[in-house]
């Protein structure tokens, strides 16, 4: 079994910088990848960022690049996710995802197992 906790979101002004962390316990590292996603009231959940074990490689969503980056600490079991030049339509709740053993990276049914979340508000 494996357990996500997500933690450090919260309330910024547009242009300032959170940091995301998730704490993974079990056998996150079995697969191949995991993933930042976000669903903002009355959207869908949309990809923002992974990461794959095998070569630490990222993948970012388009709307991302360039502000948000990445990171793993194998040693601790953690991943974060900086985002810096937040914007209002960042607003939304950030999901830790793992369980990813293949398909596309960038699509949330490919992950079976997810954090809480975590609210992040950014105002303009």
């Amino acid at each position: 079994q494996v357990q996500l906790v997500e933690s450090g979101g919260g309330l910024v002004q547009a242009g300032g910088s959170l940091r995301l962390s998730c704490a993974a316990s079990g056998r996150t590292f079995s697969s191949h990848a995991m993933g930042w996603f976000r669903q903002a009231p009355g959207k869908e959940r949309e990809f923002v960022a992974a990461i794959t074990w095998s070569d630490g490689n990222t993948y970012y969503a388009d709307s991302v690049k360039g502000r948000l980056t990445f990171s793993r600490d194998n040693a601790k079991n953690t991943v974060a996710l900086q985002m810096n030049s937040l914007k209002p339509e960042d607003t939304a709740v950030y999901y830790c995802a793992a369980g990813f053993y293949g398909g596309s990276i960038y699509n949330s049914h490919n992950y079976d197992y997810w954090g809480q979340g975590t609210q992040v508000t950014v105002s303009s």
